[in-house]
């Protein structure tokens, strides 16, 4: 029963959280007992406590597993299919092109956490994790993300506003921002954002 609930919700190699899994009619005891013996098995493998994925065969038919960058993806960011948070920091920097930086701890803001600000070891990597300051959706994801970044510009960027300006102009015009958008969420970011804002002329690029 449990196994067939894994592989008709689960691909292999994804992570399967213990907390998402179904506890109807079931105690905690029965069913880590359920998933030690599945993993005893070898239908199910453990990536780390409450960690648990379908192992995924290779040509050489070794089993490969999650990584910690999809773990804390599955946890923190897109949680059973649904957005609950976002990359920050010197991650998204360089995703959209402003910073060569390479982050040594990744930084997310995601709903799927505490309100302090902690950070998370995951496998060999360090994750910073805090508190969004409005619940995070697919309808705000991509403003509220944009203007987290945009706070303390100058800490990450490695460019010009003018080359600063064009990044943003491409990310602003793939997600479709408009300055309702910005106007719904700006002001309960810290005041300096509006210096970044008229630096970068951002309101010029906003439909």
């Amino acid at each position: 029963m449990l196994y067939e609930y894994i592989t008709e919700n689960y691909k292999e190699a994804e992570p399967i959280f213990f907390s998402d899994l179904p506890m109807e009619g079931v105690t905690k005891s029965a069913l880590n007992q359920q998933l030690a013996t599945l993993c005893k098995s070898g239908k199910l493998a453990k990536y780390d406590k409450g960690i648990y994925y379908l192992p995924k065969k290779t040509l050489l038919q070794s089993a490969v597993g999650p990584n910690a960058d999809m773990v804390a993806r599955s946890r923190f960011v897109v949680r059973k299919g649904e957005i609950v948070g976002y990359y920050t920091g010197n991650a998204f920097a360089n995703q959209i092109g402003i910073s060569t930086q390479v982050p040594r701890v990744i930084e997310i803001v995601s709903n799927n956490t505490s309100s302090s600000p902690r950070e998370v070891e995951i496998g060999n990597r360090r994750f910073y994790v805090r508190k969004p300051i409005e619940e995070i959706t697919g309808d705000n994801v991509y403003v509220l993300q944009m203007l987290d970044l945009l706070k303390d510009l100058d800490d990450f960027l490695d460019y010009g506003y003018e080359e600063a300006r064009d990044k943003f102009a491409d990310y602003i015009h793939k997600y479709n921002i408009h300055r309702t958008d910005v106007d719904r969420y700006i002001r309960q970011f810290p005041t300096r954002i509006f210096k970044y804002f008229y630096e970068l002329e951002m309101y010029h690029v906003l439909a």
